[in-house]
């Protein structure tokens, strides 16, 4: 009689990372599927739960129902917890548990939470972690208390809460607003021209977005930019040149009708909140083509390494630009600040842009097949999607059961990375280090 040895095999840093955020989105589904959840006390529809509940862990936005008016005071709860689960990842809360209770981190648990918030090595990690916890629950507290004067003055008590989902929703780029009580689907629109919710939202978004690394530079170092990791200083100066650009051609061409304090406002909000919050304060159809196009390249590139947002990432197209720039002047490899950057960095940057191009072409191309609708108002849906943005043209609530579907699976490879499902598909397979014949190819 043989005996059968079962090898268990561990699951990889970014195999946990995926089933992570797969099961808390489960869970989620479960919860908002309960009558509790909705306001009519009535069980919302599996597929209307999954989707609301995988875009608040991947801080999109995107929703079918209007948060403020379909769901209760526990289901607006059940999303909230959702999107600060999300924001802060799911390895980063389930440690943050651990440390609490008093249990010992193993290596393997560091390791994962070091691919979890894209740090440079393990050392440190649990004091990183610390420090994104604290960090995180100040900012958004600071951001509550700034903000629920305004929300007290117009909602009474009510504004209290209001205050505190729209706090950590902007912190967490997620998008969620509970502004349906004026207008459903309305987002921040009624806020156009109040600056203190303008600023404070703008502040959170951008706060969030620039990732903890970059945080953690900027108190240890304070004003000493010179002693910043390279990183920081790519995602600090590229944020800077992204929220500008865009926000002068938003002041130039597109909000020309409107009062020049609500204009200044708007162009800035608009040229924020694609990074990758979605929130909004003018409606996005009033928009010209050339200024939604902007947008979703905007939606597309999200935010920072290691933070709440999403998008292919400031430091991918940093990367890009730099080895064209290298390419140009004919040098060996791109560099920044006095430093190269690695090859491998290089080929990522490249196969990241690849595969979100790729499922934003493909996601947006089959959803306008399948609805009958104009290929830009899909692609901008699919870029919002991928991007973990929020931000719509108003077709999310009526499209198919199939679209429905695609907008999920690209809002789940948006949040949890191209790279980290290409890593965790491919766990096991040993490298090849053989090498076949060089043989040169033009391009271009």
């Amino acid at each position: 009689m043989g005996v059968i040895l079962l090898r268990k095999k561990k699951l990889t840093s970014f195999q946990v990372i995926i089933l992570g955020f797969f099961g808390v989105i489960i869970i989620g589904t479960l919860l908002l599927m309960l009558p509790l959840s909705s306001r009519d006390g009535r069980m919302t529809p599996f597929l209307d739960a999954l989707f609301t509940s995988t875009s608040a862990v991947c801080v999109t936005g995107l929703v079918l129902h209007d948060t403020a008016t379909y769901w209760s005071m526990f289901g607006q709860l059940v999303i909230l917890i959702l999107i600060q689960i999300g924001g802060m990842g799911v390895i980063t809360v389930a440690a943050a548990f651990a440390m609490i209770s008093g249990r010992k981190i193993s290596l393997m648990q560091r390791s994962t939470m070091q691919e979890a918030i894209s740090a440079p090595k393990v050392g440190g990690i649990v004091r990183l972690t610390s420090f994104i916890i604290k960090t995180t629950l100040l900012i958004e507290l600071l951001g509550a208390a700034v903000m629920a004067p305004v929300f007290c003055r117009d909602f009474g008590v009510k504004g209290l809460w209001m205050a505190l989902f729209h706090a950590i929703s902007a912190f967490c780029n997620a998008g969620f607003d509970l502004m349906g009580v004026r207008a459903p689907f309305s987002s921040l629109t009624s806020f156009s021209a109040q600056p203190v919710i303008n600023l404070v939202i703008m502040l959170l978004i951008i706060m969030g977005g620039i990732g903890f690394l970059t945080w953690d530079d900027i108190q240890s170092n304070r004003l000493h930019v010179r002693q910043y990791r390279m990183q920081s200083k790519i995602i600090l100066s590229t944020t800077a040149f992204l929220l500008a650009v865009p926000a002068v051609y938003l002041f130039c061409f597109e909000f020309n009708t409107l009062p020049w304090k609500q204009r200044i406002l708007a162009s800035l909000f608009q040229a924020v909140t694609p990074r990758t919050a979605g929130f909004n304060t003018v409606d996005m159809t009033s928009l010209s083509e050339p200024g939604q196009c902007i947008t979703m390249v905007l939606m597309l590139i999200g935010g920072s390494p290691g933070s709440t947002a999403g998008g292919m990432k400031t430091t991918t197209v940093a990367v890009l630009f730099a080895t064209a720039i290298a390419t140009f002047r004919r040098q060996e490899s791109a560099h920044f600040f006095g430093r190269r950057v690695e090859d491998d960095v290089v080929k990522n940057a490249a196969t990241i842009l690849m595969m979100y191009l790729a499922l934003f072409f493909l996601g947006g191309l089959a959803i306008s097949m399948l609805e009958g609708l104009p290929v830009l108002t899909c692609l901008f849906e699919a870029a919002s999607a991928v991007g973990t943005v929020g931000l719509s043209l108003g077709i999310t609530a009526g499209l198919g059961i199939i679209s429905k579907l695609i907008l999920i699976l690209l809002m789940f490879c948006g949040r949890v990375g191209g790279l980290t499902l290409i890593f965790a598909a491919l766990s096991g397979t040993r490298k090849n280090v053989s090498k076949f014949p060089r043989e040169k190819v033009t391009v271009g």
